[in-house]
């Protein structure tokens, strides 16, 4: 097996670990302290007093910068209970992507379902809200959830970021929360993300993203591959990648410290809409 292919696998047992978990009764605090103690383990970890892992919150609490905690209490009441734990997400992508009635909405790396079904009742009967997903265990999940809340206007589909099961131009929005920073081959994420939507579609996207002067090398002495932190973009490589790919107006701005000199940030940019 390639690194490549090793990395990939990691992500995976990891996130059906956590559907398994929230299956199985654990709550978003418990799911977030399991990911935290694997990723900790034997891994010197940057004590920044923001919590144990990127992606999840501070042991035993329920942190307000990751996971369920970044949802307001009129969103987390009208969701399912298992939904709500399976967050691990750095952000509120339904938010940054200011949704409208009527829009097709696509969100890479769905999990649970939470953006999933925030984005199907934000774009209403009219709109449609897809969700991608690699982890067959988060995929059960998912439909599980969305039949439970009775959520008609969404899809789950079995697929990677790099290669996204929709034709050309299928969206008007995609967004993603705490995944993109996963990938393998994050050039092919973006230009997926490019080829999905339609002209004038943007995105609106929750990562962890590093500040200009870390080399990859400092990034992975923060943290893990599989916790968010040594797989994230540079703000500039965030920039500059999304130019690669052909999107405009782009923009990352961080929002809360992942670790040191890292951060959850948004991350904006628009298809042009004569492509």
């Amino acid at each position: 097996m390639s690194t490549t292919d090793e990395l990939r696998e990691q992500v995976r047992a990891r996130y059906a670990e956590a559907a398994t978990a929230v299956r199985a009764g654990a709550t978003n605090v418990e799911v977030n302290d399991r990911v935290s103690a694997q990723l900790n383990d034997g891994l010197q970890v940057v004590d920044d007093g923001c919590g144990d892992s990127c992606c999840g919150g501070t042991t035993g609490t329920i942190d307000d910068t990751f996971g369920a905690g970044l949802y307001d209490a009129a969103q987390q009441g009208d969701l399912p209970a298992e939904a709500l734990a399976a967050s691990l997400g750095c952000g509120n992508p339904t938010a940054v992507a200011a949704l409208r009635p009527g829009e097709r909405v696509l969100d890479l790396g769905s999990g649970g379902g939470i953006d999933v079904l925030l984005s199907a009742r934000r774009v209403g009967e009219t709109g449609f809200a897809y969700g991608v997903d690699m982890t067959d265990e988060m995929l059960e999940l998912a439909r599980a959830n969305a039949a439970t809340a009775g959520a008609t206007n969404v899809e789950f589909l079995k697929g990677t970021i790099e290669d996204v099961p929709l034709p050309d131009a299928a969206v008007d929005v995609v967004i993603s929360n705490c995944v993109i920073n996963l990938s393998v081959d994050k050039p092919a994420v973006l230009a997926e993300m490019y080829r999905v939507l339609t002209p004038g579609g943007r995105i609106g996207i929750s990562d962890v993203v590093a500040e200009d002067h870390l080399t990859p090398a400092d990034r992975a002495e923060r943290g893990s591959y599989v916790g968010c932190v040594a797989g994230a973009l540079s703000r500039r490589e965030y920039l500059d990648g999304l130019a690669a790919a052909g999107f405009v107006d782009a923009e990352v701005e961080f929002t809360h410290a992942a670790a040191d000199g890292m951060h959850a940030a948004i991350v904006r940019a628009t298809k042009p809409a004569t492509a």
